[in-house]
């Protein structure tokens, strides 16, 4: 299609397929290949990449490349012989010319001068005004040139036998003539002669992708025919004669071109993503915008121009450029006051059909802002401007003749002045430029003060936001100096990127052999780092290229974003993550890239002058937090955005990163890569340094096999590997984002603003390169969020510090070779040796098999404990590190709104050992209850009083108080009784607080910062119960009240025994094998899953390993008894949960029907959050790399076909999982209105001993007022009216009953039990 484009640039049309045949052998890309042949042996830096690794021989490419332009000649020449053989030799001159003008910034030229960027304003304009002539001027422009100049052949004759490229072209010739000589007949066979006048018919198009297939039989295009044809036959006495055999010919070119119109705007059937302003975001779309946004990053406004205009030039090109891109170029023509090419993107975006953003407008508003002498005129009247009439002497008459005025066209596209300071980011000086321009324009121009912010209306919060009472949140204990100290130094980590902390392994004394080989290590560090530098430059240098080939698309402006020595840093800081047996190639690419854009995210808000004005706001911010102020009637959004709103000056606060690829994260992971594996060297003695002059990589490529696929791992030498454990170096480097904060989060004031300070933190997160769920956000009503962030903001406002003593205990036992009993992983010494074996001995093939098993298992063994040993050296060095500080937890949520701290290493959703040093950093008197409910929660903690009352664990504390004060004192050397525990580290932890508090004068009054945990029982059903107000089902997940707790496993097993008997008594075989084997932990987990869409295979191979685990069984009948106890489990769930069962089937059946239409499954949550289930059939990109070439399996991609298996599935546990994170977050706010610290892990809460009773107060409140809204009905509701649209096209296909089977089973109306919601908040173990 570019062929067509280029010729057509006298014409308002595309050129027809015969004028592309005159301009085929004079092409671009001919021309190219004419002068890449001619030109010295000089090759571009794409020849020289390296496409083997240091462990794979280099192959000889230099032949292939000389066959390779050798083919491509043989084509040219073929190609011109044809077209010499069809007579078609006639071209103009003039328009040779000019595609050599025009392709001056896509081709291979190397002059400067001639750039388009840099050529005069009207010979750049006229190189874009390609529309301009008629097409009878072209056409006797063209006769006239061809009487007097022909075109010579490029390659001589040959004589030799024809090609088999000559052979390909002849044959495809030969299929043309019979195409055109079918259509011919066609034509006569016709029952109506078609008149010369008339319209004529488009044969149909049949598209198919992978994974769907579309065909169109009845519609049918009509185009009038062509005025070539028509004159041809009417004008031509000769041609008159033949007018059925010309119009065939004419109609078949006429057809072909309807065809190349209709493919080149052809869009797939699903569609791309887009946001509130159309930007449609498919990975091309955002790879174009992720490099123009690079390179105005670098200030490279060159390459990001000559990349638009590359991709704008062709027609099939230009579709994949969305307003964004071209946004973000104007606002760096803007900074440069170049107001001429901002009017040449107008007309650019005009013509690609897009409508201006408000972005665009604020480009030119700026632009005209910086300008010296821009007078109002201009300002009033940019927009529609012819191009090169911006011409600074004759401003004003170029303006008077133009209709287009800039701010009356701004309006006329539907926005409004307040709209561009309400909506657009801006950056720098950019709102004060803005501002300049429109008040030149209109001198007494004035901000409206912004309206009050909406309140939710969801009527679960309508008490919460009211405020009808005053309302005091709480404090922190910190006063205003302090907390400004602590941003500081957050600020100042986050600004480093990096921060480095003591290992918990210095503890180890420091030999002489240590010393030796930590300044070994040093010295190879350096030179390792020069080597990288030195490499990386030149890779950078090459990459550069051609400035003329400035428009090619390749990494080098993301090798610009930071200084080189940070990349260099990243690499060798990479080293030592590597396991000893290695890490997948991906796994270590996504890492790097990852890695290179937080950085880059980072020094662009800094670059971009943020960081002062987050400090300010933060200042201002913090006078509501601290305890020596009176401010405490905000939320903390609300009064972050009343900030906003007063300093509405200068730039904004959110930030425009647009997030890269997934793809351009592991090219550019790969790339390091492979610098690294080509330039770590080390030599082979490293204790001699004679010997240094034979060095090997450090670093090797490799294949291995994992789950049947062979993947591509980096695996470090094991000289390496034996220095980093002999150096037993004690410095850890973390990226800041990855720490807990020592100051209070950010508060979240929407999708794109809080959590950390600089560092990018998601709001919701989601897998890699998935961006739906963002956009979904964006699209969200602000106030409908709000919920969402208050809760958030709450969970993160919450400060914590370390359990001292815990940590000591635990860090002793961890340099003490660890204990597995105490989930203390023990370091690599302790792992299974590798079995012993001579290669030369002869062993039979049964025990080389037992053999590589078990060498497989050592393995496998050694790498699972150096995963968990370094997990474990990475959580309690972070704890070590704010040993003596107070923290902060800054939390997101997943896609079905479930919560969780943002920093990935220590935080209390770990593990034991986790939980075990975490204390509040607020404490408060333990009251009359207190004691009674620390005591309490230590036996919920052993498991050994699961059944039993809450008085009857009071009573056994009591009994056992004797073995929780041994613990206490003598944890390593008394009776040891805290081991047992199911949780035996919490388990300590609260026997040394019941301790203090029983040994405290008064123990009412005894300050205790212990967090209590409230469980729920089997919280999944809980929710199925509710919904389906089943009485049986809602008593034995205690939402009835009981004077015992419930335990729904125990009533599975019991109702499977009572199935069990009856059939035994029957005769069945297996029933009566199981006698006396069914209990409560052979059910539990497949019960347990039930909720999260288990299925029956599942739910076998669960009862399997547990009936295997079980010694006195028959091994032999383990199938068929767990093929018999998944079904009466599932008959048992069925007869005690009524509705729970028909629920999970409506949600299934709906989510496949919904799916099958070609749609993913959208909901929204009570409380208002939008959720997207980002299950799409797996698309593979293929990324080629000098390593290796990575196939990407994508999954999350909105383009493909939702994934109807995951869909279903995953709908039922996804919509239960949005039901208990809406009962949380409600939990959550009602909480910190009421003054009580609160924190959750899912559907355990947690809260000082004080407040416990309040806390099961408000959960209770907050699950009723939740299940007492039309959930089901609503959800019904939303479904209806989101999909009634995914009408099929084809009325008589199967699709449009599946369709009516669809909005019949959405419409369904689900009966309900006759459980009382009410009797909820009587319910003692509910939570407990």
């Amino acid at each position: 299609m570019s062929f067509l484009r280029l010729f057509s640039s006298q014409s308002s049309r595309p050129a027809t397929l015969r004028e592309l045949l005159l301009i085929s052998s004079v092409c671009h890309r001919c021309l190219q290949l004419k002068r890449y042949s001619a030109r010295s042996s000089e090759l571009p830096w794409g020849f020289f990449g390296r496409n083997y690794s240091s462990i794979i021989p280099k192959k000889d490419v230099g032949k292939d490349q000389t066959c390779e332009k050798a083919r491509l000649l043989q084509v040219l020449e073929a190609r011109m012989q044809q077209l010499q053989a069809d007579n078609i030799t006639e071209v103009k001159c003039t328009e040779v010319q000019f595609v050599n003008r025009l392709n001056v910034t896509h081709d291979e030229s190397h002059n400067d001068a001639n750039n388009l960027t840099f050529l005069p304003d009207q010979e750049f304009n006229k190189s874009l005004n390609v529309n301009t002539d008629t097409l009878v001027k072209e056409k006797v422009a063209r006769e006239q040139m061809g009487k007097t100049c022909h075109i010579k052949p490029v390659i001589p004759k040959t004589t030799s036998t024809p090609s088999k490229w000559i052979e390909k072209l002849n044959k495809e010739k030969r299929n043309k003539t019979r195409r055109q000589l079918n259509i011919v007949k066609k034509m006569k066979e016709s029952k109506e002669s078609l008149p010369l006048s008339s319209t004529r018919c488009v044969t149909d198009v049949k598209t198919t992708a992978k994974g769907r297939k579309s065909t169109s039989k009845d519609n049918v295009v009509k185009t009038p025919m062509t005025h070539r044809a028509r004159h041809s036959v009417m004008n031509n006495p000769e041609a008159k004669s033949n007018a059925l055999h010309d119009f065939s010919v004419e109609a078949v070119l006429a057809e072909v071109e309807n065809l190349d119109q209709q493919l080149n705007n052809w869009e797939p059937s699903a569609k791309l993503l887009e946001d509130e302003e159309g930007n449609k975001y498919g990975d091309t779309q955002r790879n174009i915008l992720s490099y123009v946004e690079a390179c105005a990053f670098i200030n490279d406004l060159d390459r990001a121009h000559q990349c638009v205009m590359f991709h704008h030039r062709i027609l099939t090109r230009r579709k994949q450029l969305n307003i964004k891109i071209y946004s973000v170029l104007m606002h760096l023509w803007a900074k440069k006051g170049s107001l001429s090419q901002i009017g040449n993107l107008f007309s650019l975006v005009e013509e690609a059909g897009l409508k201006p953003s408000l972005g665009c407008y604020v480009a030119a508003l700026e632009c005209m802002g910086r300008m010296k002498n821009c007078s109002p005129c201009v300002i009033e009247r940019f927009h529609n401007i012819g191009v090169g009439e911006i011409n600074p002497q004759s401003q004003d008459i170029a303006w008077e003749e133009k209709e287009g005025r800039c701010l009356q066209q701004l309006k006329e596209d539907g926005f409004t002045i307040q709209d561009v300071f309400k909506n657009c980011v801006f950056q720098k000086d950019e709102r004060e430029m803005v501002l300049k321009a429109i008040c030149a324009v209109d001198p007494e121009f004035q901000l409206q003060p912004e309206p009050e912010v909406e309140i939710c209306q969801s009527p679960l919060v309508k008490r919460f936001y009211s405020k009808a009472e005053p309302i005091k949140y709480p404090k922190l204990h910190l006063c205003v100096e302090e907390l400004k100290e602590r941003f500081d130094r957050q600020l100042s980590g986050e600004q480093a990127d990096t921060i480095s902390i003591n290992s918990v392994e210095a503890t180890k004394p420091i030999t002489e052999k240590m010393k030796k080989v930590r300044n070994r290590l040093a010295d190879l560090r350096a030179k390792w780092k020069k080597s990288l530098l030195q490499a990386f430059r030149e890779c950078k240098f090459h990459l550069a290229g051609d400035r003329s080939c400035s428009w090619k698309m390749n990494l080098y402006p993301y090798l610009c974003l930071l200084d080189d020595k940070e990349y260099v840093d990243i690499m060798v800081q990479c080293i030592a993550n590597i396991p000893p047996n290695g890490e997948a190639l991906l796994t270590i690419a996504r890492e790097l890239g990852n890695r290179v854009y937080n950085k880059y995210s980072i020094r662009k808000k800094i670059k971009n002058e943020m960081v002062d004005k987050i400090k300010e706001i933060y200042y201002a911010y913090i006078e509501l937090l601290a305890k020596d102020t009176e401010l405490n009637n905000f939320l903390p959004r609300e009064y972050t955005m009343k900030l906003e709103k007063e300093m509405n000056l200068g730039l904004s606060l959110l930030s425009e990163d647009s997030p890269w690829p997934h793809f351009l994260i592991v090219h550019l992971g790969t790339h390091l890569v492979d610098i690294m594996v080509r330039e770590i060297k080390i030599p082979v003695n490293t204790q001699s340094p004679s010997h240094e002059k034979k060095l090997i990589p450090v670093l090797y490529h490799m294949y291995s096999f994992r789950s049947n696929k062979q993947i591509g791992f980096i695996k470090p030498h094991p000289i390496l590997t034996e220095l980093l454990s002999e150096a037993a170096e004690t410095t850890l480097i973390f990226d800041s984002c990855v720490m807990p904060m020592v100051c209070a989060p950010v508060p979240w004031t929407s999708p794109r603003f809080g959590a950390y300070v600089l560092a990018p933190t998601k709001l919701m997160r989601c897998v890699e390169g998935a961006l739906q769920h963002q956009l979904l956000l964006e699209k969200c009503k602000s106030s409908d969020l709000h919920p969402v962030l208050d809760s958030l903001n709450q969970l993160g406002n919450c400060a914590w510090k370390v359990n001292k003593p815990m940590l000591d205990l635990i860090i002793s036992i961890f340099n003490d070779k660890g204990s597995e009993k105490l989930e203390i992983p023990p370091p690599l010494s302790e792992a299974p040796h590798m079995p012993k074996h001579d290669p030369k001995a002869d062993i039979s093939p049964a025990a080389k098999s037992v053999l590589k098993k078990k060498i497989a298992w050592v393995r496998k063994r050694a790498a699972e404990m150096h995963s968990l040993r370094m997990d474990a050296l990475y959580k309690l060095s972070i704890a070590n590190h704010v040993r003596d500080d107070i923290f902060w937890f800054p939390h997101n949520m997943d896609f079905r709104g479930r919560t969780y701290p943002c920093p990935p290493y220590f935080n209390h959703l770990g593990s034991d050992v986790t939980r075990a040093v975490l204390l509040f950093a607020e404490g408060k008197p333990l009251g009359e209850r207190g004691l009674n409910w620390l005591k309490v929660h230590l036996v919920n903690l052993t498991g050994f009083k699961k059944k039993c009352s809450l008085k009857e664990r009071i009573d056994y504390a009591d009994k056992v108080m004797d073995n929780i004060l041994d613990s206490a004192d003598n944890p390593l050397t008394g009776r040891k009784w805290w081991m047992n525990a199911d949780e035996p580290w919490q388990t300590l932890a609260c026997c040394k607080e019941i301790a203090h508090a029983i040994r405290s004068p008064d123990p009412t009054k005894y300050i205790s910062y212990f967090p209590v945990h409230q469980d729920g029982s089997c919280n999944g059903l809980q929710h199925y119960a509710a919904l389906g107000r089943d009485v049986i089902g809602a008593t034995s997940v205690n939402l009835m009240p009981c004077d015992v707790p419930q335990d729904v496993y125990s009533g599975v097993a019991q109702q499977v025994e009572e199935f069990r008997k009856r059939d035994a008594e029957k005769g069945v075989k297996i029933a009566q094998i199981l006698e006396g084997f069914i209990n409560r932990k052979v059910v539990k987990q497949t019960v347990m899953t039930v909720v999260y869409g288990v299925t029956r295979f599942g739910g076998r191979l669960q009862i399997e390993k547990r009936l295997k685990e079980v010694e006195d069984f028959p091994k032999d009948h383990v199938w068929d008894a767990s093929h018999y106890l998944v079904q009466q489990v599932f008959s048992s769930l069925t007869e005690m949960f009524t509705g729970t069962r028909e629920i999970q089937d409506w949600l299934t059946q709906s989510a496949r029907l919904i799916s099958k239409s070609g749609s993913s499954v959208e909901w929204v949550t009570p409380l208002g959050l939008p959720i997207v289930q980002p299950y799409h059939r797996t698309r593979t990109t293929l990324l080629r790399s000098n390593l290796q070439n990575l196939n990407l399996q994508i999954s999350h991609d909105a383009t493909q076909r939702p994934d109807t298996v995951k869909q279903k599935n995953a709908f039922p546990p996804n919509f239960i999982h949005s039901l208990d994170s809406t009962h949380m977050m409600l939990t959550a706010l009602y909480c910190y209105s009421a003054g009580v610290t609160f924190v959750s892990v899912h559907d355990c809460f947690w809260t000082h001993a004080f407040t416990v009773d309040v806390m099961n107060k408000v959960c209770r409140e907050q699950f009723v007022a939740l299940h007492s809204q039309p959930i089901l009905q609503n959800l019904s509701k939303f479904l209806v009216n989101k999909y009634r649209y995914n009408i099929p096209v084809d009325r008589k296909s199967k699709k449009l009953q599946d369709y009516q089977r669809m909005m019949e089973l959405l419409s369904k109306e689900l009966k309900t039990g006759e459980f009382d919601l009410e009797k909820v908040k009587e319910s003692t173990y509910f939570f407990s």
